[in-house]
């Protein structure tokens, strides 16, 4: 076990956060770690806090509360100790954090631990600065005390405190034992930016490595003593329930262990992945499905268009609109469609439980550990204090592994519950197509818009109407998301439109369907951002005026929009023609988007051939997030985004007929190739606002800026996603 998981991850001293007026920080310590900090152990690490664990040989290793998914909290977060604490960054070593949201909660999510809308680094920049800088106050301390001098004449520098008055130093290790024994600092100051070191500069990500060599550690890669792997029989429609099983060819197949009803359907445990799929092939199983749903595509999209020429639950409204529309010197009006998707991340859900001695233990990419710990607890009839979550690197989420039901979490415990008998831990693992048939989608949406403009080509009126579901309603997050029947993921983005337009009305439907929905990466931005920026291009030609500059003069009262529109405009050299391609059309079209409190332009090149397919040739992209932490997760972030976006809007939809999903594979689900990914630039616009989200900033603004692109190239809209090349053809 030790090899597996290091039983250290226990050793921390306990540290509460709140979030009131403004950060506050508080350390405390349980009785074990507070014992050895008074010295009645020797060679131990140096704990001053939550976060924070100085080894006798100099190493320095950071506790990150957040899930590893790819987007870099593992350098993010220790690059703020680093600064403060002033330690090499070839000492800096990474732990993931426990289940334990008194010492690890979400700052912005209250008393839950958890990973999700861009929050790492917002809610954690004081958080990780301040436990650095406790640390460095208290190694500093130690050194005044060994040398007898005042602690106002030592600095430090690269994990060493210095007496330059005499030329002494002692490393960080040298100064632990002593450390551990002094009180805790009232106050630390931080470091001001003009001395920050770290923050703002490049370095090597702590997981590159062992991601490169194959070390690293996701829940699909572990093996424990014993370990038996299980799979899911599960209902081919939504909200059909298990009526009959029979199992006996399935018990037949060499390796199959057991097979045992569990809530969801049917699992299936075996020695290994393909005798447990196998045995779950040749479960014969018949479904109860008098209360499934029998929902098909077609027939959703069209009560979709019938609901958008229907009023709905207001989500916004300021000035008159009607009666600006109907004096406006020009109206125009647009739909926007969007499908249903799946989050597919690369390495498809899974966990493994241990349940044993009135414990449980989990092995998984947990994204919301407290509730995945609850959930764990309530199923096994445990206290939340009785399950351990090791938090492993989560091979992609875009936030299917932080869903209310904690779903593959409450499977993986409740097969082990039901296949107790084999005193074994139990490897839950959900194949592609379980994912993709069977798992959360991001909702589909529809979109009516009209505007106005005056005789100056002015906007004088907006007017939009949504209609999709909502992800909150029925859920633990329905009460503080969900208000007046608005849930405001599904308005975001278009309730709150920068954009100087005097009379702004936006209304919300949210029809109740079988199909479970969830958050997708940018939530509600992934189809308001496509909607706003696309009509608002509409509007600026229907005005015949620059659809830059017309978006330029409509954010004169946002300077944070405004800043990285002119950044992106002038770094794709916008108004200047694009070089020609022979025998191709091509165009450049631009989109601005705020979300999770950053704000991203992009501009896209494209190049579009006779049969109407096209190619993406080039991004350009200019992001405010504040203060750059790591300028090259910044850029890194922006790009995937760009990928993940340009993926959705080429290629992606999961469509339903007869209530069974159609997709279950990449092969007709496809994400984007290599190939298909263009060069993308990013510039980071300089900023002393506090840090705010890059995970999923980066998404909205592509495919409006794609859409906008090809209208510019051929004169003609595509207003529907994915795009149909085939409108583009040349006639």
């Amino acid at each position: 076990m030790d090899k597996i998981i290091s039983p250290s991850r226990r050793e921390f001293l306990k540290a509460g956060a709140t979030l009131g007026a403004g950060l506050t920080i508080g350390f405390y310590l349980p009785t074990g770690i507070a014992k050895m900090m008074e010295g009645e152990k020797t060679g131990k690490p140096f704990v001053p806090n939550a976060f924070i664990r100085i080894a006798p040989d100099d190493t320095v290793t950071v506790i990150v509360k957040h899930l590893e998914m790819g987007q870099g909290v593992n350098t993010g977060l220790p690059t703020l100790v680093a600064e403060e604490l002033d330690v090499p960054w070839e000492k800096i070593r990474v732990e993931a954090a426990p289940a334990d949201a008194r010492l690890y909660n979400n700052l912005f999510f209250g008393a839950m631990q958890g990973t999700g809308g861009s929050t790492a680094m917002a809610n954690s920049f004081e958080q990780m600065r301040r436990a650095g800088a406790t640390a460095r106050a208290m190694v500093i301390a130690a050194a005044a005390d060994n040398w007898k001098v005042d602690a106002n004449t030592l600095a430090t520098r690269d994990g060493m405190v210095l007496h330059r008055a005499s030329g002494r130093k002692a490393s960080y290790g040298k100064l632990a034992e002593k450390a551990a024994t002094l009180p805790l600092p009232e106050d630390v100051q931080l470091k001001a930016p003009k001395d920050f070191r770290y923050i703002g500069k490049q370095f090597k990500r702590t997981d590159s490595r062992a991601k490169s060599n194959g070390s690293a550690q996701f829940a699909s890669d572990l093996r424990l003593p014993g370990q038996l792997t299980a799979l899911i029989a599960r209902p081919p429609r939504f909200g059909a329930r298990l009526k009959h099983v029979r199992a006996e060819q399935a018990q037949a197949v060499p390796g199959v262990r057991a097979v045992a009803e569990v809530p969801q359907g049917v699992a299936v445990v075996a020695t290994d992945f393909w005798s447990a799929k196998k045995g779950r092939d040749a479960l014969q199983i018949d479904w109860d499905e008098s209360g499934a749903a029998r929902i098909s595509t077609a027939e959703q999209r069209e009560q979709y268009l019938a609901l958008l020429k229907q009023a709905g639950n207001v989500a916004s409204s300021q000035g008159d609109t009607a009666q600006a529309l109907a004096k406006a010197t020009k109206k125009l009006e647009a739909v926007y469609e969007f499908p249903y998707l799946a989050h597919a991340p690369m390495e498809p859900l899974n966990c493994i439980v241990r349940l044993k001695d009135g414990n449980c233990e989990i092995w998984a990419g947990s994204q919301f550990q407290t509730a995945d710990q609850a959930t764990a607890a309530r199923i096994a009839g445990l206290k939340p204090e009785q399950v351990q979550i090791h938090t492993l690197f989560a091979g992609g989420s875009f936030g299917r592994r932080a869903n209310p039901t904690s779903d593959y979490i409450a499977e993986a415990v409740s097969v082990a519950k039901a296949a107790s008998h084999l005193n074994a831990p139990i490897h839950l693992m959900w194949t592609r197509e379980d994912d993709i048939r069977g798992g959360y989608y991001r909702p589909m949406f529809a979109h009516a818009i009209s505007g106005g403009l005056d005789s100056e080509g002015n906007p004088v009126a907006w007017n939009q109407r949504i209609v999709g579901q909502s992800i909150a309603a029925g859920t633990a997050f329905e009460s503080g998301m969900v208000k007046d029947g608005i849930d405001m993921t599904s308005v975001e983005g278009a309730s709150n439109l920068a954009y100087a337009i005097p009379n702004l009305h936006v209304e919300l439907h949210t029809p109740k369907l079988g199909v479970p929905v969830l958050w997708w990466r940018s939530v509600g931005h992934t189809h308001t951002a496509f909607s706003t920026e696309v009509f608002i291009d509409e509007l600026a030609v229907a005005a015949g005026k620059d659809p830059y500059e017309f978006r330029r003069a409509l954010l004169a009262q946002h300077p944070r929009h405004k800043g990285v529109l002119e950044l992106a405009a002038a770094k794709a050299g916008w108004g200047k023609p694009l070089a020609p391609k022979s025998g191709v059309r091509r165009g450049r079209g631009i989109a601005v988007h705020e979300s999770f409190r950053s704000f991203v332009a992009e501009v896209a090149e494209v190049s579009v051939r006779p049969d109407g397919s096209f190619s993406v040739d080039r991004v350009v992209c200019a992001v405010d997030c504040g203060v750059a932490v790591n300028p090259d997760q910044i850029r890194a972030q922006m790009e995937g985004g760009i990928g993940f976006a340009l993926s959705a809007a080429l290629h992606s939809a999961i469509t339903f007929k007869d209530g069974r999903v159609e997709q279950s594979n990449f092969h007709d689900y496809p994400l984007l190739r290599i190939s298909e990914m263009p060069r993308v630039e990013v510039h980071i616009a300089p900023s002393q606002a506090a840090p705010s989200g890059v995970g999923e900033p980066g998404v909205p603004p592509l495919a409006p800026a794609v859409a906008n692109a090809l209208f510019a190239a051929t004169g003609k809209r595509l207003r529907k996603l994915p795009f149909e090349t085939a409108e583009l053809r040349s006639t």
